[in-house]
């Protein structure tokens, strides 16, 4: 009897410490439970999501350096695992940084160093997910509260950098015009290449091009109370618009 109590603690000692072991590792061997139900956007150069989670340490060194303040870190509600970087487009987007400072930052290589540039950025793709609700679509114009989330997110902000300050100068003075927001304040070098308003038997909307990066500014700038224009994250060009054609 004495043989067996030795042997089931030690047991229960080897296998707490495999357990913990395994959460001490930032959670690499758990990783695969720890998925969302649907994919969060990450940060520019993000592995695929198994990768990602498996090698992302959790440092927040990304979201230090990231000027436009888009990066937060998650929590067990978001199902995405606790403490990864993501981006919530629908409150700041991701302004496509010259130098990709959030990749640079990344100790591990959960955001690849392959991306070196804006122009390298894939995250996902705009989807002029609910026309109905579009302004352009609608024929109405840019109502007089469209600005009124950005500076609400500016003001909640403790160091303003000159990068916001530049967004809030060209994104200002628009209400009562047509609204081409999503178009206009696309941040890549070359944004028709990813999206341009387009008319159509009388109807305007944005179309999206496969040069769209999938930032999310446009999902961020859109002014209806619900963005007409999302990011779905790691889908592209293809299979989003693409899939099923000859």
């Amino acid at each position: 009897m004495a043989k067996i109590e030795t042997e089931r603690r030690e047991f229960i000692k080897y296998s707490t410490l495999g357990i913990l072991g395994l959460v001490l590792a930032g959670g690499v061997g758990l990783s695969p439970f720890l998925y969302a139900e649907e994919f969060r956007l990450r940060p520019p150069g993000a592995l695929e999501e198994h990768h990602f989670l498996g090698l992302c340490i959790k440092c927040g060194q990304c979201l230090q350096v990231c000027p436009y303040h888009a990066i937060h870190l998650s929590d067990w509600a978001k199902g995405a695992g606790e403490g990864t970087p993501y981006i919530d487009a629908s409150v700041r987007g991701c302004w496509a940084c010259e130098a990709v400072p959030c990749v640079l930052a990344c100790p591990t290589g959960a955001l690849s160093h392959d991306c070196e540039k804006a122009e390298d950025i894939q995250m996902g793709i705009a989807v002029l997910e609910f026309p109905e609700t579009c302004l352009a679509v609608k024929k109405e114009p840019i109502p007089d509260n469209y600005n009124k989330k950005m500076l609400s997110f500016v003001n909640d902000v403790n160091n303003v950098t000159e990068y916001e300050k530049d967004i809030l100068k060209k994104f200002d003075n628009r209400a009562g015009k047509p609204c081409t927001l999503c178009a206009d304040m696309c941040p890549i070098a070359n944004p028709v290449s990813a999206i341009a308003m387009q008319t159509r038997d009388g109807i305007t909307k944005p179309e999206i091009y496969d040069g769209c990066i999938g930032c999310g500014v446009c999902e961020e700038v859109c002014p209806t109370n619900t963005p007409s224009i999302i990011v779905k994250p790691r889908v592209t060009y293809k299979e989003q618009y693409e899939k099923g054609k000859a």
